[in-house]
């Protein structure tokens, strides 16, 4: 007779799928569910062995033929902003960032939707609906906190009600050893603003200020440009065969 205990989670492969990264290339993800009371440990275990959160679900790269996805993580507390940085930072003064439980809205749907249609028409993320948005919101049984950024008003020091236009939006998961980006998008019309840059660089000190060691960024690879922006911040960590070593590239 098999035994199966609630507590030890099982895991599972996905079919082969094209590479949304590499053209010509196909994917596979090992996965499994994050329930219950264990689930906020179990992503701290995962995210250890490079490990991603959509949702009640950690996910995991398992292709059979490449290895190009690498998992990167920004050392919090060595890490200083470059001349560049500190411009996007300088940019945008004028943006106050408040981190709140995950409740999603009409206007921060109205926004992803803007993205998406700039950013990622074809996209597998495309057709996502209103209902889809609230579910990639709210369904977490872990630390999930989400980071809105408006322009500031003139009382925002004092109160959120004067608070102004939303213009970027941060899904982020807080952890044992670090917080974890899970998705963000931001207003596609304020491009000279870098927004994509300065949510990074504002998650740094948010994780700095809860004295938590890492950024976790998800995945790099290597020949993608989509993802080129993310070796732009160090030092940083890539997990490899033989563990989380600093990147020296």
């Amino acid at each position: 007779m098999t035994v199966h205990h609630p507590q030890t989670p099982q895991f599972f492969l996905t079919s082969p799928s094209p590479c949304p990264y590499l053209p010509g290339q196909a994917e596979r993800k090992v996965f499994t569910h994050l329930t219950g009371e264990r689930a906020p440990s179990l992503l701290d275990l995962l995210s250890q062995g490079g490990f991603r959160r959509s949702q009640n679900i950690a996910y995991r790269p398992a292709c059979e033929r490449c290895r190009a996805c690498v998992s990167v993580r920004i050392l919090v507390d060595e890490f200083q902003p470059t001349r560049s940085m500190r411009r996007v930072a300088a940019r945008n003064r004028d943006l106050i960032g408040r981190m709140d439980e995950p409740d999603p809205s009409s206007e921060q749907y109205s926004l992803f939707r803007r993205y998406l249609d700039h950013r990622h028409a074809e996209g597998g993320m495309a057709e996502m609906s209103v209902l889809d948005y609230a579910m990639m919101v709210e369904d977490s049984q872990v630390d999930t906190r989400l980071v809105q950024y408006r322009k500031r008003g003139a009382d925002s020091a004092f109160s959120r009600h004067s608070d102004g236009e939303l213009v970027a939006v941060a899904l982020s998961d807080v952890m044992a050893d670090g917080m974890s980006m899970v998705y963000s998008f931001f207003e596609p019309d304020e491009s000279d603003r870098s927004l994509g840059t300065f949510m990074i660089l504002d998650h740094i000190e948010r994780a700095r200020k809860l004295g938590l060691p890492y950024l976790y960024l998800g995945y790099w690879v290597s020949g993608s440009r989509k993802m080129d922006y993310k070796i732009r911040f160090r030092p940083q960590e890539h997990l490899l065969p033989k563990g989380w070593e600093r990147y020296e590239g």
